[in-house]
């Protein structure tokens, strides 16, 4: 079967993402050849986004932040529209996504799980008080509050633990799927990628330009652009 008439059949269908949903429009992922893993930097991207190094090099993580991983100009691209177009025709059940520029909402995802968190939400680590990602952007040096802490983005660094209640609500979403398509993802990065194994369902998809480890597992291996691949379902 292909993947349009897949998606006409099932009505239960979830989509987990990883960085390539996102690099048509404009996004950069991590381990392309292209991607921030192969640019040169003081310190490998991996380190400066790590908790020890946000908490002990603050102004460095947030000079690399602020340069590379807010990319608040760019626009939902048509995997992102088609994604949202199946969830208002009530056929996708949840869009889970390793992502954190919050383009599945943009485009008009409501049921979105961020593994990773968003740029768009960010809150000071003394008071709480909640701050857009224009702030980080606007700031120079460190971006501090009002009450004078330090602001901090909810995204999930390098270790740190993954929010308990997301990832419940993303495990439950792909286990209850009776088509899950995976997308964009190397499915190298744990603990996300492990949850592809939580699916029971039938119809096991893959969109991924290279090979990843899930490959003899699908009914259908896509090499091509996410985007592409989505603006030719019918919904």
């Amino acid at each position: 079967m292909t993947l349009n008439e897949l998606v006409k059949s099932c009505r239960d269908i979830v989509f987990f993402g990883g960085a390539g949903v996102s690099t048509e429009s404009g996004i950069p992922d991590f381990r392309s050849e292209d991607g921030l893993y192969r640019m040169k930097y003081a310190y490998p991207p991996e380190v400066m986004l790590s908790d020890e190094f946000f908490y002990s090099h603050t102004a460095e993580f947030y000079d690399f932040y602020r340069d590379k991983m807010l990319p608040l100009s760019a626009r939902p691209n048509a995997a992102h529209i088609k994604l949202a177009e199946l969830e208002r025709a009530g056929k996708l059940r949840a869009v889970v996504t390793q992502n954190i520029d919050g383009l599945h909402q943009r485009a008009g995802s409501k049921n979105v799980f961020e593994l990773h968190g968003s740029i768009h939400r960010n809150y000071c680590l003394r008071c709480h008080k909640q701050y857009p990602a224009e702030k980080i952007a606007e700031s120079v040096g460190v971006p501090r509050c009002d009450c004078g802490g330090v602001i901090k983005p909810d995204v999930v660094l390098y270790g740190e633990p993954l929010d308990g209640a997301t990832v419940e609500g993303a495990v439950d979403a792909i286990s209850k799927a009776d088509l899950l398509i995976v997308a964009g993802t190397s499915l190298t990065v744990y603990p996300a990628a492990g949850f592809v194994d939580c699916f029971r369902g039938k119809h096991l998809v893959l969109v991924n330009r290279s090979q990843t480890p899930l490959d003899s597992r699908c009914e259908l291996v896509l090499r091509a652009n996410v985007g592409e691949v989505f603006s030719e379902i019918e919904v």
